[in-house]
């Protein structure tokens, strides 16, 4: 995401991430990778519960999943992915555009 995310604020979007990590452990990553979007921690995975987007095959984290929101802060679109699977940064811009 890193290397999209100026693409992605200029198409008129923001960067939110939800880690199943602890604060501590979150903070290191957004440090050590030079994150520049918002990195927040579930380390309770309330959240992640919420949205129903735990991993199947290992429930102390979430699966990849993309939520696009409009400016009411309605969710317009969202992408469930798998262990290994992400979802094509093309289908992001796509439903931006759409905004």
């Amino acid at each position: 995401m890193q290397q999209n995310y100026n693409k992605i604020k200029s198409a008129g979007g923001e960067i939110i991430v939800i880690s199943s990590d602890s604060v501590s452990a979150t903070k290191d990553t957004v440090q050590d990778e030079g994150l520049e979007y918002i990195v927040l921690s579930d380390g309770s995975l309330d959240v992640i519960k919420t949205y129903n987007v735990v991993d199947r095959g290992n429930t102390r984290i979430a699966r990849p999943s993309t939520y696009i929101l409009n400016r009411q802060g309605t969710i317009v679109s969202k992408f469930l992915g798998g262990t290994n699977h992400r979802v094509p940064i093309q289908d992001i811009f796509t439903e931006l555009g759409k905004l």
